[in-house]
């Protein structure tokens, strides 16, 4: 029949105007249509009611739900939302925090919560970004706080008042505790010294520092060593670097600063004293009240715990195995060994390294159990006072 061939609107419409026309009986029409008669007698009640428009299709949703939201919970959860524009919590923190403050509630789902957001214009969908694989870096496990400390420079900027600010950031890598956030106008040497020496005191030394290559904390000297790291390896701490270009490798540390930037750096304080106040705000709150995915949804504050090595009055001298042999190191960076000379680092003037022969004429130096690089005594060419490269 042709009637079947037309779209469900066209078949409405003829059954609408054969209706009016009272070409058959109703019953006959609706055969002739291939529909109830149940049906037939909605098209006509839709038709005189609301005309034309009424024979669209309608939403079968009902107007009201006993599973909808309350009003009451939406509004909370807008207000949690804006609360804090410049770092507002998603979904899942959202839920976190009415569980805490309303344990009386019926708590909406994650996606409820994000449906929510969404149809306020609360939130946005992003472009996924395409993830950087994984790779094997050559860092020790962490297992539990201050094992791992990272720290950086994040990236310097000016306040408003043209003031340079180089924030020193550092974090216990397995709590994700920020330990510091403090505004300094260089990366100078002294300041930090400074501030990690206060961070020792108060929270102990940690087993490892993990940084970047920059400066103050590596150099093209063996080992990678400053003057800082110099300092934490007489400590006992191990220097950690990551691999020139792969931020990934330090990853937590990352993306805490994008949520450090967003929330104190966009836009910039008005003077420098400002921009500090702020950033401890973020410390107080990045600790003790912000839930973290990675913690389960709880706070750093929770899981860290100062380090069991306390802080010596006195920097203490390196001690190496009872085969190594010892050297010190002259003013001009270099070393004695069996009548020769072996270069090293000026950096290390006075301080002792030991050497061991780690294979058939090659040795190799230490500074306490960072390796520094090795020299090979089967190249020498005179009986004394000739010169050895240390290859790192």
């Amino acid at each position: 029949m042709p009637w079947k061939e037309v779209k469900p609107m066209d078949q409405k419409l003829l059954f609408i105007a054969d209706h009016l026309r009272e070409v058959t009986t109703f019953s006959d029409l609706c055969d002739r249509f291939g529909i109830s008669r149940k049906t037939g007698y909605k098209w006509v009640a839709r038709y005189r009611e609301l005309g034309l428009g009424g024979l669209q299709d309608q939403c079968r949703r009902p107007h009201d739900h006993p599973l909808t939201t309350p009003y009451t919970v939406r509004q909370m959860i807008k207000e949690l939302r804006s609360s804090h524009p410049k770092d507002p919590p998603g979904p899942k923190k959202i839920q976190v925090l009415l569980e805490r403050t309303h344990p009386d509630w019926e708590i909406p789902s994650k996606t409820t919560i994000y449906k929510i957001l969404v149809e306020e214009g609360l939130i946005h969908s992003q472009k996924r970004r395409k993830r950087v694989p994984a790779g094997q870096w050559p860092f020790s496990a962490v297992r539990q706080p201050n094992d791992v400390w990272s720290a950086d420079f994040k990236g310097q900027f000016k306040t408003q008042d043209r003031t340079w600010c180089y924030p020193l950031t550092v974090m216990d890598h397995q709590s994700r505790y920020l330990l510091e956030c403090r505004n300094f106008q260089s990366t100078g040497l002294a300041q930090t010294k400074r501030a990690f020496e206060k961070l020792f005191r108060e929270y102990g030394l940690p087993w490892r520092i993990r940084t970047d290559n920059g400066v103050p904390f590596a150099s093209k000297s063996p080992g990678g060593l400053t003057q800082l790291s110099k300092w934490w390896v007489r400590l006992g701490i191990v220097p950690e670097r990551i691999e020139p270009g792969k931020p990934q490798q330090n990853g937590r540390h990352e993306r805490m600063h994008r949520t450090l930037k967003k929330g104190t750096a966009i836009p910039p304080a008005a003077t420098a004293e400002l921009q500090q106040e702020a950033f401890d705000v973020f410390r107080q709150r990045y600790n003790h009240e912000r839930p973290h995915e990675s913690l389960g949804q709880k706070l750093p504050a929770s899981f860290y715990t100062p380090s069991a090595r306390a802080m010596p009055d006195k920097l203490p001298e390196l001690e190496y195995p009872g085969h190594f042999r010892i050297a010190q190191v002259h003013h001009n960076g270099i070393i004695h060994h069996q009548g020769h000379r072996v270069y090293v680092s000026g950096l290390l003037q006075h301080e002792h390294l030991g050497v061991e022969e780690t294979d058939d004429g090659i040795w190799t130096v230490y500074f306490g159990f960072l390796k520094l690089g090795s020299f090979d005594m089967r190249t020498v060419k005179k009986p004394r006072n000739d010169y050895l490269t240390l290859r790192v």
